[in-house]
């Protein structure tokens, strides 16, 4: 293998074992600088020698490999000019590992262990998605529709303050999970959305990224059998990957939900989505605790999939969920996806009328301009919808929704 296919090789591998191998070394060494230089080596070395030694039959084991001995040299030299010699030690310590405890999956545990308490929670997420997800400072910064400045600065204060604070990359105990979990699922919930739409990039969808969030919202399952919102998110994820395959066109434009073929999705994803808010709404109805979050947005989306159409969709029951969801997530998102909803149910003015009272807030967010383009179009106000397109346009990273949204501003009449 050579050319464009080592390279493609190399950045598929980068995807797919990236998250592997830090969470391996984090683990080993209990350093995430070490862990993430470490392996951004190996990745380099690959990039040298795979075009002239060939693809090896096993790049996950190569790189981890490679990565461990990266940083053995790197902690070699350090404990040469500053005196760690503990961490040298460590390198050499051929005892048994320590038990896993109850989170077995390196990168299950690695997301626990960012999700430290001691950081705030835009940084455990902003720090996990770095590590675990992958996704560059910028892929990050605009999921949180922040500066790409800014949120280089939160990761690196995160990083430092773990340092500092001397928090170990260790199991987390019993105790410990449940105290963390929010800052996990929003974590989980993050990495599938930038593979559901990836943020920017060529790729209009970043499929391994979904699905390693299903695979660990899987796993939390497994972990926390009885906990609603993690059968929540996991029903979230399922019921919303299910319609991937009709989510793209043929020719690389972004298919709405109104527009897609819903004999497309997947049949047993939606299946396995369905069942699962089945069995919340029964533990709810038989005196269980309220819906959360996650919750509330898997009912929503079994409304949707259980439409035979767009035009058939129960768009009440959606405000009505919404609604709820405010409650706990008074978030200007929240308020935006109800009032495109409230648009389904009252008409396109009165939707408007709520998308317009979140113009400060959302001015710099692409899906803010869209939803509020398409309300100007169905209100009979072309010009004011081709401007809101451009601006959409403009802040829109991926090219699938450019495309959709050009094609939208160019079907605009007057």
């Amino acid at each position: 293998m050579t050319g464009p296919n080592v390279e493609e090789a190399i950045t598929r591998v980068h995807r797919e074992e990236w998250a592997q191998v830090v969470a391996g070394l984090a683990c080993r060494f209990g350093d995430l600088d070490v862990a993430e230089e470490a392996a951004a080596e190996a990745f380099v070395t690959a990039a040298e020698r795979w075009p002239r030694d060939g693809v090896p039959p096993n790049p996950g084991g190569w790189l981890a490999t490679t990565a461990t001995r990266k940083a053995i040299d790197r902690l070699r030299r350090e404990s040469q000019r500053d005196a760690k010699h503990q961490e040298a030690r460590m390198v050499y310590d051929d005892s048994p590992p320590e038990p896993t405890g109850p989170v077995e999956d390196d990168r299950l545990r690695l997301v626990f262990t960012c999700c430290h308490p001691a950081l705030a929670m835009e940084a455990r997420v902003a720090l996990t998605l770095r590590q675990l997800g992958g996704l560059t400072v910028a892929e990050i910064a605009r999921a949180f529709l922040v500066q790409e400045t800014t949120m280089a600065r939160r990761i690196t204060r995160a990083k430092a303050k773990i340092k500092a604070a001397h928090i170990p990359y260790r199991v987390p105990s019993d105790e410990d999970i449940r105290e963390r979990l929010a800052g996990v699922l929003a974590v989980v919930y993050l990495i599938f959305n930038e593979g559901y739409l990836a943020s920017e990039g060529a790729e209009p969808v970043r499929v391994e990224l979904s699905a390693e969030a299903i695979r660990l919202g899987r796993l939390l399952r497994t972990l926390l059998p009885d906990d609603g919102e993690v059968a929540g998110l996991l029903a979230l994820m399922l019921l919303t990957d299910a319609r991937r395959p009709a989510r793209v066109s043929r020719t690389g434009e972004l298919v709405t939900l109104a527009e897609q073929d819903r004999h497309a999705w997947e049949p047993a994803l939606l299946a396995e989505g369905r069942a699962l808010v089945r069995e919340r709404l029964e533990a709810v109805a038989a005196g269980g605790d309220p819906p959360g979050r996650y919750q509330l947005l898997a009912a929503i989306n079994r409304v949707h999939t259980d439409a035979p159409s767009a035009r058939d969709t129960d768009w009440s029951t959606i405000v009505a969920l919404y609604g709820r969801l405010l409650l706990l997530d008074p978030s200007p998102i929240v308020r935006l996806n109800r009032a495109v909803a409230v648009a389904e149910v009252d008409g396109p003015g009165v939707g408007l009328a709520e998308v317009d009272r979140l113009a400060e807030v959302l001015d710099g967010y692409h899906a803010f301009h869209a939803a509020r383009a398409d309300l100007l179009r169905r209100a009979g106000r072309g010009g004011e919808s081709r401007t809101a397109y451009d601006r959409a346009i403009d802040l829109a990273g991926n090219p699938a929704e450019r495309a959709y949204l050009a094609r939208r501003r160019d079907q605009l009449v007057g």
